[in-house]
């Protein structure tokens, strides 16, 4: 005999949601981080008021009980303090244009790695985020792309070294003279 579930409402962000079939009689809170926050936050101060709980963490005893225990524990709340002072500073790593595979087409940028990931790993993320991709072989196609574009708009580059097999271009227009105006439009 299955009953039907019925949606309750969130006693935290007034939301309808389906409680969950095996406590659907004891909750009250959706399952947004929030709630279940609200929902903790509640519990334990039910839990506190209850008169037997009053005491629960007071008294002699349980000092004793957090003294010992932090006794056998020394520094367990001290932050611990990094080994150096300053982060590590990577030397700049040169790219090897001589060195060529037949498996990889030639770029003068190299591996990730060799490119820019020690340096800037700010940049990966960026392309990572701008792409939603996070594979190596993903993030490199575009990092060597938004390189070379770079290169071309400074300068550095010229744009014909890019590509060496020419692409044809097909929305390019071309213009029409001026005495052929008047052209029969089964010319065009």
């Amino acid at each position: 005999m299955s009953t039907r579930v019925r949606r309750r409402k969130c006693r935290c962000c007034n939301e309808f949601f389906f409680p969950d079939y095996r406590n659907r009689d004891r909750q009250h809170y959706c399952g947004q981080p929030a709630c279940r926050h609200a929902s903790k936050q509640a519990s334990q101060g039910r839990w506190c008021r209850k008169p037997t709980n009053r005491d629960y963490f007071c008294g002699a005893r349980e000092v004793a009980r957090v003294q010992a225990w932090r006794q056998a524990h020394p520094g367990y709340w001290k932050r611990e303090v990094p080994r150096s002072g300053s982060a590590q500073v990577v030397a700049p790593q040169q790219v090897n244009p001589v060195q060529s595979s037949c498996n990889v087409p030639g770029s003068s940028l190299g591996t990730l790695q060799d490119f820019c990931l020690p340096q800037h790993p700010g940049f990966i993320g960026l392309i990572s985020l701008i792409t939603g991709r996070t594979l190596q072989e993903d993030i490199v196609a575009t990092a060597r792309r938004v390189v070379e574009q770079g290169q071309n708009i400074l300068g550095l580059r010229l744009p014909e070294q890019r590509n060496p097999i020419p692409v044809p271009v097909y929305d390019r227009q071309t213009p029409v003279a001026r005495g052929s105006a008047a052209a029969s439009p089964s010319q065009l």
